[in-house]
């Protein structure tokens, strides 16, 4: 008689437990155990809990392959979800066998669990495990369906799956959520005194292991009702027509204010804190270079020459690096859209900025169209105050557009749950680079879903507060995919495209290239033990498909992208794997933490405008200024929308932070161990930075990046 020892750990979750009868059965190389039921005295299988057991057989299994979990009826309960977590299985002969499981359990049904060590279908021979890869990946293709959302747009998940499959189940999933919802006459649920409705089934019929947990969900809406309501029971939410003054603007979050929201109102209109943005604000992703002026912006050298200063010029500057240009040229053709009845404008502006002697970022001159003409005055710091300006608020709502819609939702979001939908549909449980991206998946479905059913439906938030609306959203981000690039996706590539490595100050640069070296690095010793060849790589044919519906539901098959098709190399799976991790974790913190810091202050980021771009100068003032600046109920329903996703909800994981161990051999434990030791390096060197700086930069302190796309 051969007796293995069993160790079944159940998550510490919110309704983790279960009181179902939970079987297994063991499958070695010389046979399998007879199916054995798990149960001892008192309850088995509480949240937190790590129980014993024994099971015996007659004989020993050789080397175990996998695990068989059932999960059925206990009398007359009624079926309920289990978190099974992992399970340790100890050999007669003192062997121990590592079964990670990381996931909800849900109906009645058997799970098959293979032992923790990572193995690409090249590793792989036994007809029973290859088998076993097969179903596993069928299965999940089953679950996990693409679904076009608009043409032009990366491929999202179609969540009418998860609404059939419970529905086929008659699961009841609205247990953690609905008592904090109320219903409207269309059946829709909202939050109270929120304005975004929200399409509740599409939120709630979410496959267990995307949706978000009782605990983040909680916080979420924690978050959002009190903001809300402070703002509806002042009638702020209601109230049409222009702000009287600019200082009543400072008491729309008297309660949510931070360091940074209270430095930007008090510096918002300076130029310096204009150019700094460019480099330290929600989207440093715009400047270029330039070695010689566009011709669609015919700045000229007596345009500038008092700014310039004696003794350089404007060819001077260009020679010596220092003049870029923020070209918002796509926003050109974008669709126009009407708020509270009244017709809504946009620009398409150029600005062109000096790095000076003092190594600020200055701007020198701001044209509010793609052509020039008398029409189209190139505005200066030399004009008045109000025309200068009026002019740079139009260029923070052409940031506010471009930031919202491509660099933060098409290029972090939306991009982000191609990956994830690939990687859960082309890799199983085994795989290596399954193991690696999985924690940095974590919510992306879901919380995309949420944007989807509250931001992007049609007369959601977008067409309330923006002057484009859901179509010039759909504009704004199909053309922006049509023209990314695997050079904008790589972020050292991008940087030295641009023409910025040297620029001073560029602390998102800067805190950027370390986290990419500590995860590329990271990286480098995965792909390295487990794909010592190129062979290995080409090999791989989970791996190449994987890739390639990255490439065909990402970025469209889109050859001129660079973005890969195949894999051939080790080194070229190191650099998409390290992009991938960076853009899921450090870039969607950059662009996404700061909003509210930077948007509470309306003016320096507005959703919108009233007013069609100034065709001469002169003719400022602040009552048009006031006119130009969305009306009172569309920049709090805005505000209400930056401080919620810049707050992260609880159940956070930050970069490098592991809780579910997926890999168990010793070597990539180290290589984990080493990632988190750099992280906590850089995090130091990023606080002590900031202690001499006057407005610090946190956004890329690796404690304050989420693993994944979560909020």
């Amino acid at each position: 008689m051969a007796v293995y020892r069993v160790c079944v750990t159940t998550g510490a979750y919110l309704g983790a437990g279960t009181l179902d009868n939970i079987s297994v059965t063991l499958v070695g190389m010389y046979g399998e155990s007879p199916k054995q039921l798990l149960d001892r005295v008192g309850r088995d299988f509480a949240p937190g809990s790590v129980q014993k057991y024994k099971v015996r057989c007659s004989a020993e299994l050789g080397e175990l392959l996998l695990l068989r979990l059932h999960k059925e009826r206990y009398a007359y309960f009624r079926k309920d979800s289990w978190y099974c977590s992992h399970i340790c299985v100890t050999a007669p002969n003192g062997t121990l066998f590592h079964f990670p499981c990381y996931q909800w359990i849900e109906g009645f049904c058997t799970v098959e669990l293979r032992p923790g060590t990572a193995r690409t279908i090249c590793q792989d021979s036994l007809p029973l495990l290859l088998d076993h890869r097969k179903r596993e990946l069928q299965a999940r293709q089953e679950c996990y369906r693409w679904k076009v959302y608009a043409p032009g747009f990366p491929g999202i998940v179609d969540v009418s799956t998860f609404e059939q499959m419970e529905s086929d189940k008659k699961f009841t999933l609205t247990r953690t959520t609905t008592r904090a919802n109320q219903d409207d006459s269309s059946g829709n649920r909202y939050l109270p005194g929120f304005p975004m409705k929200i399409d509740i089934p599409s939120l709630l019929h979410m496959e267990p292991n995307i949706r978000y947990s009782a605990t983040k969900t909680t916080s979420l809406i924690f978050n959002a009702v009190p903001a809300s309501l402070g703002m509806k029971l002042r009638g702020l939410l209601d109230r049409k027509g222009s702000w009287k003054k600019l200082d009543d603007m400072r008491n729309i979050f008297w309660c949510h204010k931070t360091f940074t929201s209270e430095y930007v109102t008090e510096h918002w209109c300076e130029d310096s804190f204009f150019g700094y943005q460019y480099l330290n604000g929600v989207n440093p992703v715009m400047l270029h270079c330039l070695s010689s002026l566009p011709s669609k912006l015919p700045v000229t050298n007596d345009m500038v020459a008092p700014l310039l200063g004696p003794g350089t010029c404007l060819q001077t500057e260009l020679q010596r690096g220092n003049l870029f240009l923020a070209d918002y040229w796509i926003l050109a053709e974008a669709p126009v859209h009407c708020l509270n009845g009244r017709q809504q404008y946009v620009a398409a502006p150029l600005c062109l900025l000096w790095l000076n002697p003092q190594g600020a970022l200055m701007p020198l001159a701001i044209q509010l169209s793609q052509t020039p003409g008398p029409d189209s005055p190139i505005f200066l710091p030399t004009d008045s105050d109000w025309d200068w300006l009026l002019a740079k608020t139009w260029v923070r709502n052409s940031e506010f557009l471009v930031h919202e819609n491509n660099t933060h939702f098409l290029c972090t979001h939306l991009l982000c749950e191609a990956f994830a939908m690939a990687t859960l549909r082309q890799l199983p449980l085994c795989h290596p680079v399954y193991k690696l991206l999985l924690p940095h998946t974590r919510y992306t479905l879901q919380v995309n879903t949420i944007a989807r059913a509250t931001l992007l439906n049609p007369e959601g938030l977008v067409d309330q507060v923006t002057s484009i609306g859901r179509q010039g959203l759909l504009y704004l981000m199909s053309t922006g995919l049509a023209h990314f690039t695997y050079t904008n996706f790589c972020f050292p590539d991008s940087l030295r495209a641009r023409g910025v490595l040297a620029i001073p100050n560029y602390h998102y640069r800067d805190d950027g290239l370390k986290i990419w070296a500590a995860i590329e690095s990271f990286v480098s010793e995965i792909v390295g033990y487990y794909y010592p060849s190129d062979a290995s790589v080409q090999q791989d044919s989970e791996l190449q498909a994987w890739v390639g519906e990255i490439f065909a539901w990402a970025f469209l098959s889109r050859e001129s992208s660079g973005f890969p098709c195949q894999l051939r190399t080790p080194q070229e799976l190191l650099k998409f794997l390290t992009a991938i991790i960076f853009n899921c974790s450090a870039q969607h913190a950059a662009v996404n933490s700061g909003q509210h810091d930077f948007g509470a202050w309306m003016p320096n980021a507005p959703s919108s405008m009233r007013q069609p771009p100034p065709q001469t100068k002169g003719t400022t003032t602040l009552k048009s200024y006031l006119e130009t600046l969305p009306e009172v109920n569309i920049t709090c329903n805005n505000l209400l929308l930056f401080w919620l996703v810049s707050q992260e909800p609880k159940d956070q994981r930050p970069l490098g932070t592991y809780p579910d161990e997926h890999f168990t051999e010793e070597a990539p434990r180290r290589s984990i161990a080493a990632f988190q030791s750099r992280l906590a390096q850089i995090s130091q060197d990023i606080r002590e930075r900031n202690k001499g700086l006057a407005l610090p930069y946190a956004y890329l302190d690796p404690p304050l990046i989420e693993n994944s796309v979560s909020i």
